[in-house]
């Protein structure tokens, strides 16, 4: 049987927790704010009374008109600490939600996450979570309170006079018809005009992401005229959607605040023949005019409540994706630190792209994939990682399937450096700690020196303090991917993946951290994917990858000999460095 899906209201009391209580509070103040609120209408239909019946002392007017006072004084004190509570609720919420989200891409496969531009996600967990805090906000106080109110009203009217009641809902009736003409088509329209605003988005964080690139091939103008079509589809669904709700937005407030168009030719034909005494007729005229109000503001907030479901959808989206399969507590200890892929098989987008992979590293030794670009090597780098879990077949640490190790243990035991990895907009010191929070600066000293980045991060401007900018955009790639060797040796994981880490590197750097790298992974499982075959030549084992196979696997020498695509490869590489060098 199909799972049910949460509702809106489900969801967002999972993200209250314990702060469910405060809006329970802020309901019972909500309704206490009500009763204060209406009853200076029973004071005021008394005093209408005592006033036509010829009552002159003024001792009982004035404390009619106390009691109105502090009527009002209780109503909005009752308001302001139901409003006060539901605020601090709200503000719960909206951060448990983020929480949520920020665990959630943590625990799901890289691929979902690449797949999706970055501006959807920044506009659903900024943007989109922040437009509920106003509606969750005062949806509990003021919706009850406005909801409750002219109900209150509506059956004192009865009690007075059913027939000015009856003629009194006339104009609520053309409203709510009016309303619910405009809410034809709400969802589909609201929800069009929520992807226009996610493709804006990702068309501005495009553009901007881009503006190098954009700049260097004189793209500008193209690339202008996506953000500009972007932009414009945007308008275009939303005027379109207001000028199909604008008639009926324009009859709604036009017919329903004017209750006395019925109330008063009625009332007084009524009163003239007999029917309806004077007292009453303007106790009618005073309650009419409290009915509509209240209830056009409940109205804006169904408009609200629609946008609220739609958003906690998306975020429903979000965290109803499917995680990577690990358990709370690791199920297994590894005996050590081999790694083992046994027939893995992995694909992106049904498209198989790794086909029964089976390798075996061993515990302490130095093991490098190689091959041509498209061959699969990053993604058995990732799969090694954890960033995805294989579609059949197995990875195992030390003999343990990494799905029955808790992420906290996997996490402890491997360091993955990509090629590009990402620097947070901190300073640099605090980037290497993200490695190992507890590190002192002592140790960061020395993980630095050691991966020969030291000498230039004294050379920026503040040194270990020097800010790196978004995404590390105030260093070099080459700095960039120093620090970020730095960060993994910082972790000091038993188990180091460098994907195509020195890419940036220039030689004479490259040397300096190959060196630092043998030193600082001696006893440690190394694996390096390499385009520069001269860099792991004297790795223990090296594999060749080739349209997502393992083709061979030996050391560099057993390779030249058994391996024709390993040999054309080193050829390759080692035509390309004597070109180099004759250029020089």
């Amino acid at each position: 049987m199909k799972e049910k899906k949460k509702s809106a209201v489900s969801w967002i009391l999972t993200w209250a927790g314990q702060k469910r209580i405060a809006y329970v509070w802020s309901v019972l103040l909500a309704i206490g704010n009500v009763i204060f609120k209406i009853l200076p209408y029973f004071i005021i239909a008394d005093v209408v009374k005592l006033f036509l019946n010829g009552e002159k002392e003024f001792e009982i007017y004035l404390a009619k008109a106390v009691l109105i006072a502090l009527s009002f004084i209780i109503a909005e004190l009752l308001h302001s600490l139901s409003t006060a509570l539901s605020h601090k609720a709200t503000f719960a919420v909206l951060a448990n939600i983020r929480k949520s989200c920020c665990d959630k891409l943590a625990r799901v496969p890289l691929g979902y996450v690449k797949d999706t531009p970055s501006g959807t996600f920044k506009n659903i967990m900024v943007e989109r979570i922040d437009s509920i805090e106003t509606t969750l906000a005062h949806i509990v106080p003021e919706f009850t309170s406005n909801l409750l109110a002219p109900i209150v009203i509506l059956i004192y009217f009865f009690l007075t006079d059913w027939r000015l009641a009856l003629w009194s809902l006339v104009p609520v009736i053309v409203g709510f018809l009016s309303y619910f003409g405009m809410m034809l088509d709400y969802k589909p329209s609201f929800e069009r005009t929520v992807q226009t605003t996610k493709d804006l988005n990702d068309a501005a964080v495009e553009y901007i992401d881009g503006i190098e690139v954009i700049k260097a091939f004189g793209k500008t103008e193209s690339s202008y005229a996506k953000f500009t079509k972007a932009a414009m589809a945007y308008a275009d669904s939303f005027i379109s959607w207001m000028k199909r709700c604008s008639i009926f937005h324009a009859l709604m407030m036009v017919v329903t605040p004017y209750t006395l168009l019925t109330v008063l030719p009625f009332g007084a034909h009524y009163v003239a023949n007999g029917t309806l005494a004077i007292s009453d007729f303007v106790i009618c005229i005073i309650l009419s005019l409290g009915i509509v109000g209240p209830l056009i503001t409940v109205g804006s907030y169904t408009d609200d409540l629609g946008k609220i479901g739609v958003i906690v959808g998306e975020v429903a989206g979000i965290l109803e994706q499917p995680e990577l399969e690990r358990p709370e507590k690791s199920k297994s200890v590894p005996k050590d630190n081999s790694v083992t892929l046994e027939d893995v098989r992995f694909g992106y987008h049904d498209k198989e792209i790794l086909h029964g992979v089976t390798m075996e590293l061993k515990a302490g030794t130095v093991n490098a994939i190689v091959g041509p670009s498209g061959s699969g090597k990053s993604t058995i780098a990732k799969l090694i990682a954890s960033l995805w879990d294989v579609d059949s077949g197995s990875i195992k640490i030390g003999g343990v399937d990494v799905k029955e190790l808790a992420f906290a243990d996997f996490n402890r035991k491997i360091a993955y450096v990509a090629q590009d990895n990402y620097l947070f907009n901190e300073t640099v010191r605090e980037n290497i700690r993200q490695g190992n929070p507890d590190a002192a600066d002592e140790q960061i000293i020395e993980v630095t020196k050691k991966s020969g980045c030291y000498e230039f991060i004294m050379q920026l401007e503040n040194g270990f303090d020097t800010v790196v900018g978004g995404a590390g955009g105030h260093l070099s790639g080459g700095e960039r991917q120093r620090i970020s060797i730095a960060r993994a040796m910082l972790k000091d994981a038993q188990i180091v993946i460098l994907d195509e880490a020195t890419a940036y590197t220039d030689p004479e750097n490259e040397a300096i951290l190959q060196n630092s790298i043998a030193k600082l992974v001696a006893g440690k499982t190394l694996i390096v994917i390499a385009h520069r075959l001269s860099t792991v030549k004297d790795s223990d084992q090296i594999f060749v990858v080739n349209d997502g196979n393992v083709t061979a696997h030996g050391t560099h020498e057993e390779l030249l000999v058994s391996c024709p695509l390993y040999k054309e490869m080193w050829n390759a590489h080692i035509s390309v460095k004597d070109t180099v060098k004759e250029g020089e």
